[in-house]
């Protein structure tokens, strides 16, 4: 038995990269919920129409206000101004209007009824209205978007990244590039070939939440199938780099807790400006932030191209960057 428990430990002790994702990965993972997830310092922006000043000079105690002389259309205005709740009062009582259900709403809520608590006891009642209802349905059809861009990525990063893997185990992969074929088209072969399954994968995943789950789709579904078919080829293309780093399966899976949880945090579960110290910059380094919030926006708020076109470019370029980066990788096995 202690023979086997030193065999063990020593193999465990000349394999640094598992050794170091043992001890590292679990750190990484921690400090980021420890920073996304602790108080946050955002402070709510408000807009107030046709309020006693007494109440807009309290208000601005708990965040940031702005006046408005003429009542805005609550969902343009919203939007395009980054502004988190609109107020104001009529005989009907206090309305207050949200874009949709999240930290940032409940952010806003807060700021007004602590207002409203430090004015007066007897407060008129408050009037809350969402301008995307669907978001607020059930927890489910809030974050179904979440929900499809992570999986469908989870699940083709691990389909690529193992058959690449496998590919190099077998020395399929060498024995390729010992022929006058080039890297462009080597890369380009297994990234088109393992992404038109992903892609049939993403197409099927879609259209079993919309027609079999009843998912709330508020745009359109086929522009849902193409973000979900470039996140796939996302997924194809990271699984391929990862795979350089890995010279079997385990090691593979290992990367998951570095490669695809950090992702998670920026998928539209928690309001990018709300984690603190500007971690939500990161957002721009991963592919799924790209995928995720163009299907929020397609799938809660009933955007069209026009509007998403920008995360569409951003997926596109993700995909440019990493197929290049791969290509290059491949220097590691063919000397030109």
């Amino acid at each position: 038995m202690l023979s086997i428990v030193k065999r063990i430990l020593g193999q465990m002790k000349n394999d640094k990269r598992s050794l170091g994702l043992l001890l590292f990965a679990p750190l990484l993972v921690l400090t980021l919920l420890f920073f996304i997830l602790s108080d946050s310092s955002y402070v709510p922006k408000l807009a107030v129409y046709d309020m006693s000043e007494k109440f807009v000079t309290e208000l601005e105690n708990h965040a940031t206000v702005s006046e408005e002389t003429e009542k805005p259309e609550a969902a343009d205005y919203l939007e395009a101004n980054g502004i988190d709740a609109l107020i104001w009062t009529d005989s009907e009582g206090t309305h207050i209007e949200l874009l949709e259900k999240n930290s940032k709403s409940a952010a806003a809520l807060e700021a007004i009824q602590d207002t409203n608590k430090a004015l007066q006891p007897t407060q008129n009642e408050l009037i809350i209205d969402y301008v995307y209802e669907s978001a607020g349905d059930n927890q489910l059809d809030s974050l179904s978007f979440v929900f499809l861009g992570v999986i469908s990525f989870f699940f083709v990063f691990i389909l690529s990244g193992m058959s690449f893997v496998r590919e190099r185990f077998g020395q399929t992969l060498e024995r390729m590039l010992m022929t006058p074929i080039r890297r462009i088209d080597v890369i380009g072969g297994y990234t088109l070939g393992y992404g038109l399954l992903a892609a049939v994968q993403s197409v099927v995943i879609i259209l079993y939440a919309v027609y079999v789950l009843q998912l709330q789709v508020e745009g359109s579904v086929a522009l849902c199938t193409l973000v979900m078919i470039l996140m796939a080829f996302s997924a194809v293309s990271v699984g391929a780099l990862v795979s350089i780093f890995a010279n079997n399966e385990l090691q593979l899976v290992q990367f998951i807790p570095v490669i695809i949880i950090p992702q998670i945090f920026f998928s539209g579960l928690i309001p990018i400006d709300t984690i603190p110290f500007g971690l939500g910059n990161l957002c721009y380094l991963t592919p799924v932030y790209y995928g995720c919030t163009a299907l929020e926006m397609i799938m809660i708020q009933g955007k069209g191209v026009v509007e998403i076109w920008p995360w569409l470019a951003g997926s596109v370029a993700f995909i440019g960057v990493l197929f290049l980066t791969n290509v290059t990788a491949l220097k590691k096995y063919r000397r030109l």
